[in-house]
């Protein structure tokens, strides 16, 4: 089975900046991931590529074709967001603190460290090395932190940590040695520079610099504009022709007095040499206090066609202002945590805020005062998932407490519940598909409505317990848990919510319980070495044990309820015919989860022994493979028959997390710690000051186990979805979807050409059906698209429905319906509707809430048709006996 990686559920966002383009696609990082959402058509998805570490800065071309990203390790990727691929890499020697496209695409500005790079902008031309750089800036003494380009290209804006903001001016003209303008009087960090326009000239005549500490500078430009010509060589020309032509003089400075109170950009008077910002000087015009001490900004940007700027907070407010009057419009608070990113879309009607924190992303319409876009994923780590028996839900429990719910065709959590006080370690859906049941270390079971969203029955015991597995036999008529500190599994009726029973008998936590599917025995495994098997409903209890050598660690059933596998801390997998209480097979594992080296290993990889077996069991749908996993960056498949390893999943290759690298560097170990523990860029913040002592703590003391300051790379849990088509793996970057299907599929018709009934009717004289059937759901006109549909032959209907993108499967299947009824050419119909169903059955099937309507509206003529003609054949039944007799006599 040729499984491929899908989708990433459970975390929308992870920390950096966000991006969105043109058509409203919202680009945001997810840990050494990039998840583009679809603002309009709801739908989220992953790319599936991967950067080497956590990615912390990205960039969209103008024409949201391509995407720039550069994680911790200061590697770049350029990526074409239409087909999903890598073009070009390229590292940079300091890490990257900004990135920006300039409005005409052809060039890319790039801060890293003290510098300030451009670069061309690679094109689809095949290059030996694409990225050239054009121009680099040395002026700032600290590491750059904000760019902005102006809208000619012509002019970037970059601020420092320095305090100070520039104004370069990126084209070369003549032999002039250029000097940029520098505005000086900021007391913190340079948070975010933007350049404002004149709107009648749509030139540059406004600066904003917005610092750390709450503070925004507005400075205006004042002189005589005009035009500097690079033909010219260097030579000035005024644009009014009253305005007196005069030689440019590089480096002079005009000086004037200072006012008191007042702050002039340093050598801001001086005729600049690169464009139409000459002869004149910017001076401050007004000092503006965002009023939030003790808090920080964190988060800024503007829109320069509605002249607006939106601000974060590191308390979780957020506001919006007119410039340049400074008028608050809004100030609302989002959550308690830092906001670390706030973008425009290209309108200016929605806002986009991100809380890494919290893996919050949040898309608000100002004016509406409503919300587009509200997701949040787990902020800690995913413990357990569940598929739907339909498998177009999927539900995730976390370390967080809470249980969400996800669709799987679009990515998107409907729902959160959160009455659970303590971690969320099981979850099952029950069969009728609308119940969702869930165990926590909290001591109780509860169970969800998945209609109307709520708590409807909570199981409990007589004293407090933690529970650590679940399940529920085939009707749902009994609920088992079982714990992790008395060793029991407590059984509850559904109906009444009651206590019926206590299985007693094992001697170590019950980690796995399972119901068979063919019979109500249940299995159970514990650290007590042991596999039992009990008839809840007559309660004989213990019927069968199974023993072993080593810890049993989980169990699972195989679908037809004929096997049986358990996995053990040897890193075996035993697998047991339930019946006849006998051994079948043994697979030896340990070879292939073998982990990497953990940051404090004093052991190398290959010489440790934590870590190597597998924590959770996964049957295939038809019964024939297993998938396995464990604290590892492996998902093993194994065919069970032969007891081979048949693939190997690598679920990531994030260097941000703990036990990837087999191999570690030996130099990058200090008498105080791992190197990378100990954070010295964030080392005068007041977060970075707590991370050093987070670190230094979980190094030094004995029994912290937690590694906070790193996650270590695992997989919790594996389930398959009943259709057997893809399945979850929840890791420490979230959870991981792979699925059979291919879940991106290129339509050669959404390329840039003229959509129109005349190519429609073009493609139909050049006998391509297909085209000219792709064009007409383009254009959605319901006649074109009928008139296409009788123009495919009936020998080409099967070609021309497997061809058919999913996107446009709900309009086709909506046109079918309508001509079943109205349409004299029944068999036709009927043989589109056969075809659509062999080629898109397993779409349709994973999509069915998406296509019910269209669905429903194709059975309804079906089932008329079918009644009609039964009506018409039971009227003329003896009709039709007499006319056979009749032929029969003579």
């Amino acid at each position: 089975m040729n499984y491929r990686f899908q989708n990433l559920l459970g975390a929308p966002y992870r920390g950096g900046n966000v991006a969105i383009t043109s058509n409203n696609l919202l680009i945001s990082p997810v840990g050494n991931r990039v998840t583009v959402t679809d603002l309009v058509k709801s739908q989220t998805v992953t790319l599936p590529v991967q950067s080497s570490s956590d990615i912390c800065r990205l960039a969209v071309s103008p024409d949201g074709v391509f995407l720039l990203t550069v994680d911790g390790n200061n590697r770049c990727l350029l990526i074409n967001l239409h087909r999903h691929v890598v073009l070009h890499r390229i590292s940079f020697k300091h890490p990257v603190n900004a990135l920006a496209f300039s409005p005409c695409g052809s060039r890319i500005a790039v801060a890293t460290g003290k510098l300030l790079q451009i670069w061309r902008s690679p094109g689809f031309k095949k290059e030996f090395f694409p990225f050239e750089l054009i121009r680099t800036f040395a002026d700032f003494d600290d590491k750059v932190t904000a760019l902005n380009w102006s809208p000619d290209s012509m002019y970037i804006l970059a601020g420092s940590k320095d305090l100070t903001a520039r104004l370069f001016s990126v084209n070369k003209i003549g032999v002039l040695k250029m000097k940029p303008f520098l505005f000086l009087g900021h007391r913190d960090t340079v948070v975010g520079t933007f350049l404002g326009i004149d709107k009648k000239t749509n030139r540059v005549n406004m600066v904003y610099t917005i610092t750390r500490d709450c503070y925004m500078f507005s400075w205006e430009w004042s002189g005589v504009e005009g035009t500097l010509h690079e033909s010219a060589g260097g030579s000035w020309e005024p644009d009014s022709p009253g305005t007196p032509e005069r030689e440019m003089e590089s480096g002079n400075v005009v000086k004037t007095k200072k006012r008191k109170g007042s702050e002039d950009a340093k050598d801001g008077n001086l005729e600049e040499n690169g464009g139409y910002l000459s002869g004149g000087k910017w001076s401050l015009l007004r000092k503006d206090c965002f009023n939030q001490a003790p808090a920080k900004l964190t988060a800024c940007d503007y829109h320069r066609g509605l002249d607006m700027m939106v601000v974060g907070f590191s308390n979780g407010v957020f506001g919006l202002y007119r410039l340049p009057d400074f008028v608050c419009i809004h100030l609302l608070s989002i959550s308690r945590e830092k906001i670390t990113t706030a973008v425009f879309n290209e309108a200016g009607n929605w806002l986009t805020f991100g809380c890494a924190k919290l893996g919050q992303l949040l898309v608000w319409e100002w004016r509406s005062e409503s919300y587009v876009l509200k997701q949040q994923g787990h902020y800690y780590d995913v413990t357990c998932v569940a598929y739907s028996p339909d498998s177009q839900l999927l539900a995730t429990g976390a370390d967080d407490n809470k249980v969400k719910v996800w669709t799987v065709s679009s990515g998107f959590c409907f729902v959160t519940f959160s009455e659970h006080t303590n971690a969320v370690t099981a979850l099952h859906f029950m069969a009728s598909n609308h119940c969702l049941l869930s165990a926590s270390l909290d001591g109780t079971v509860r169970a969800w409505d998945l209609f109307r969203y709520r708590n409807f029955r909570t199981f409990t015991t007589p004293s407090s317990r933690q529970f650590v597995s679940l399940a529920a036999d085939q009707s749902g008529e009994v609920i088992c848990a079982g714990t992790l500190d008395s060793f029991e599994i407590f059984v509850w009726s559904m109906k009444t919510g009651r206590l019926l029973d206590i299985l007693s008998g094992h001697e170590g936590p019950v980690h796995g319980l399972m119901f068979s599917p063919t019979n109500e025995i249940l299995a159970s495994s514990s650290w007590d070495r042991t596999v039992r098997l009990w008839d809840v409903f007559e309660g004989k209890g213990a019927v069968e044990t199974f023993p072993h050598t080593h810890d049993v660690l989980t169990l699972v059933y195989r679908p037809d309820g004929r096997q049986l596998a358990c996995s053990t801390l040897d890193g075996q997998i035993h697998f047991w015919d339930p019946i006849d209480g006998l051994l079948m097979y043994t697979i030896e594992g340990r070879r292939d989860i073998s982990s990497g080296r953990l940051q404090k290993d004093r052991r190398s990889a290959a010489n440790s022994t934590s870590g190597k077996y597998f924590t959770t069991l996964c049957y295939s749908a038809d019964g024939s493979y297993i998938f396995a996993a464990g604290r590892s960056k492996f998902i093993c498949m194994y065919d069970i028959a032969d007891q081979v390893l048949l693939r190997r999943f690598q679920t990531t290759c994030n260097l941000s997390l703990d036990g990837v690298l087999d191999l570690l560097n030996s130099k990058n170990m200090t008498a105080d710690g791992p190197l990378e523990l100990i954070d010295d860029d964030a080392s005068d913040t007041e977060e970075g000051v707590d991370k050093q002592i987070r670190a230094k703590l979980d190094y030094d003391l004995p029994g912290t186990g937690a590694n906070r300051g790193r996650p270590v790379v695992r997989t919790k849990c594996l389930r398959i979805a009943p259709t057997g088509r893809s399945f979850a793996a929840a890791t420490a970057e979230g959870v991981l979807v792979y699925s059979i299907d291919e879940s991106f599929i290129f339509d050669p018709a959404d390329l840039d050409i003229d959509v129109t009934p005349e190519a429609v009717d073009a493609a139909l004289n050049e006998d391509n059906p297909n085209t000219a059937l792709i064009l007409s759901l383009r254009l959605n006109e319901d006649a074109l698209i009928k008139k296409c549909i009788f123009a495919v032959s009936p020998v080409d209907i099967p070609a021309v429905a497997s061809s058919i993108p999913y996107r446009y499967l709900q309009r086709l299947i909506e046109a079918i319906a309508d001509l079943v009824e109205s349409c004299p050419h029944l068999e036709f119909i009927l043989r589109w509707c056969q075809e659509l169903c062999k080629a898109h059955g397993n779409s349709i099937q994973q999509n069915s809430r998406n296509l019910l309507p269209a669905l429903k509206s194709l059975q309804k003529a079906i089932t008329r048709i079918h009644q009609d003609l039964a009506d018409t054949c039971s009227s003329n039944e003896y009709m039709l006996r007499y006319l056979c007799s009749t032929s029969t006599t003579k």
